[in-house]
């Protein structure tokens, strides 16, 4: 009580061998410091419970070249991996796209089983110990699935994706992005969006959208379709005419865009380019935007 959960941390483990060292950083990870932070360490283990930051923890991982010890639970499930890009995948390459905001229950709404996070920690740092001393098989290019309750375990293979926008043999995510906004969150500190200064704005249906194309509008000289949604989403699954640019480098990419032309922006289900809208906003864009509710999701259902 009254004292820092990072500077708590440091004197239990103190407390139980005096000879170790502990190092204690009070800030929150940012893609603003993570690479300040994380340079110079032989192991990264993940003890985070929040997407935006397992993927920004990964994505230095892979810039500084650093083994990622990866661990997660739910109820009575837990998966442990070692994420290395070196020599086998990703967390990108594993989970490309991350969940829609909401769809995955935290631990508080679905419940962990008290003993999970101590098995799992365990074997995380089983995992460590191994990269460090060497001479043993570390989990690279698999996940350990352990069901506590049917005391079970299961390995699964993993494969390094050749289109991993982070490791990948053509990398497009170069630097630490906005991770809130790759998640389809908002950023810290954000405000209640309203039209024309960081909201979705104006909405279009998928079946408005589609009788427009039938009224003989084309995609690319009458409007763009802006798709916001990963490479290996728009690699199944393509809008017809769409301008490609993830929602990480929308900003960055913005010289793309033409702004007399009115801009219809998709992704997988309206939630990522309502998020784009805004961040777009944000980097000063004026042209016209227009999310497509619902995004590919609507467009195959015809709603």
């Amino acid at each position: 009580v009254g004292q820092d959960k990072t500077e708590s941390a440091r004197q239990a483990v103190q407390a139980l061998n005096p000879d170790v060292e502990g190092v204690t950083y009070r800030a929150l990870l940012r893609s603003d410091n993570a690479l300040e932070i994380m340079r110079g360490w032989d192991v990264v283990v993940d003890g985070t419970d929040n997407f935006p930051t397992r993927y920004l923890v990964n994505d230095a991982c892979v810039m500084l070249g650093l083994p990622l010890v990866h661990g997660a639970v739910f109820r009575s499930d837990g998966q442990v991996s070692v994420f290395d890009a070196r020599q086998g995948p990703c967390y990108r390459c594993v989970h490309p796209v991350p969940p829609d905001p909401g769809s995955v229950p935290s631990c508080a709404e679905g419940g962990v089983l008290g003993v999970m996070p101590g098995i799992i920690g365990t074997m995380q740092a089983t995992e460590a110990i191994k990269l460090i001393v060497g001479g043993a098989r570390p989990l690279i290019g698999r996940m350990l699935m352990v069901n506590a309750w049917q005391a079970t375990t299961a390995q699964l293979p993993l494969r390094k994706n050749p289109g991993c926008p982070v490791c990948g043999e053509n990398p497009s995510v170069r630097e630490l992005i906005d991770y809130e906004a790759f998640c389809g969150l908002p950023g810290t500190g954000a405000q209640p969006s309203i039209v024309g200064e960081g909201s979705a704005g104006e909405q279009i249906t998928a079946s408005r959208l589609r009788a427009r194309l039938a009224e003989g509008e084309i995609v690319g000289r009458d409007l763009t379709v802006l798709d916001v949604r990963e490479p290996v989403e728009v690699a199944l699954d393509p809008f017809p005419g769409a301008l490609h640019i993830p929602l990480a480098e929308v900003t960055g990419r913005m010289g793309e865009l033409e702004p007399a032309r009115p801009t219809l922006v998709l992704c997988a289900k309206g939630i990522r380019s309502a998020r784009a809208i805004q961040v777009l906003r944000q980097a000063g864009y004026t042209g016209d935007l227009t999310n497509v509710a619902g995004g590919m999701a609507a467009w195959h259902a015809g709603e």
